[in-house]
């Protein structure tokens, strides 16, 4: 198979989820070899890198990379469209040390990648073929192991202590159906978590717009109010539990796991022929795996 870039540059502009600050990320056509790549247009002398396991140096709500005064997070959702799309070779101007987060999911990124296409470039893809199993396990429960398949495919479960979010599956056999099964799962996260950050200071940027909310443990109606205020929106009925948006999908926080494992994955800098099976998957585990794959095939 034959690398491909986008055949235009297009920009998507929003909030970043960390910092609230506004941001616009403007995807650029890359030659070939190149990788995805992300420039700070914001800093001195624009600082670019690609985008590669060995600068994650932060996994907390998301992934970060760094290296030098060049940072950016909350990466993975751009790269896992770009990957399952099917661009290898990309250039990410960005104003601000972080991407912007938009409604939390893949589908703009998606939505502006099928609009202005893809370029076949005259150059091999970088493949890394999986010829036996390779499994990784952690000490909390975590695994995630590397099958050969003759294609690309990716299975995640996922497992919380959580009334309403207990166990869900979800699986992707053909990148084909990621626009449509995958693209639109939203990140999530629960009252009980954000609530505090909120408190002091953090997820400048969140709202019920951009993540998919899980209210399951009752707070005081005054802790509601608050919460609400912060994230900007009508009060709610504090006896009231559930999820605060509509669901895109009846399975969405898994899916957004398995949109998220590819683009933590995305990080080895190569295309992968296998199937991926992620149980309990998380930044943190999906970027210690990665880096380990790729040192392992580094020095092969």
């Amino acid at each position: 198979m034959k690398q491909h870039t986008i055949k235009d540059s297009f920009s998507l502009s929003s909030v970043g989820l960390h910092t609230g600050l506004h941001v616009t990320a403007t995807f650029h056509p890359a030659p070939a070899n190149t990788g995805i790549c992300i420039r700070r247009v914001d800093l001195p002398g624009q600082p670019c890198n690609q985008a590669l396991a060995d600068y994650v140096s932060a996994t907390e709500r998301g992934t970060v990379l760094e290296r030098g005064k060049w940072k950016v997070s909350t990466l993975e959702h751009a790269l896992s469209a770009l990957y399952a799309l099917g661009v290898d070779n990309c250039i990410i101007d960005i104003d601000a040390p972080e991407m912007p987060i938009l409604d939390g999911s893949a589908r703009f990124f998606v939505r502006e990648i099928q609009r202005v296409g893809l370029e076949e470039q005259d150059a091999e893809q970088k493949v890394y073929v999986v010829t036996e199993p390779i499994e990784y396990i952690s000490e909390h429960g975590h695994m995630l192991r590397i099958e050969p398949c003759d294609h690309y495919e990716v299975d995640v479960t996922i497992a919380f202590p959580s009334v309403l979010l207990k166990e869900q599956h979800a699986t992707l056999t053909n990148l084909a159906d990621y626009p449509m099964e995958m693209a639109s799962a939203r990140t999530f996260c629960f009252v009980r978590e954000i609530e505090p950050l909120l408190r002091v200071g953090l997820i400048k940027g969140g709202d019920l717009q951009n993540a998919l909310v899980i209210y399951e443990t009752e707070m005081s109606q005054e802790g509601m109010d608050y919460f609400c205020d912060k994230m900007g929106q009508p009060h709610m009925d504090a006896t009231k539990l559930g999820y605060l948006s509509p669901l895109n999908y009846l399975n969405e926080p898994a899916r957004h796991k398995l949109l998220d494992v590819i683009g933590d994955m995305a990080l080895l800098g190569l295309r992968i022929q296998g199937r991926i099976i992620a149980v309990k998957p998380g930044h943190t585990f999906n970027t210690q795996c990665v880096r380990r794959l790729r040192n392992q095939i580094l020095s092969e």
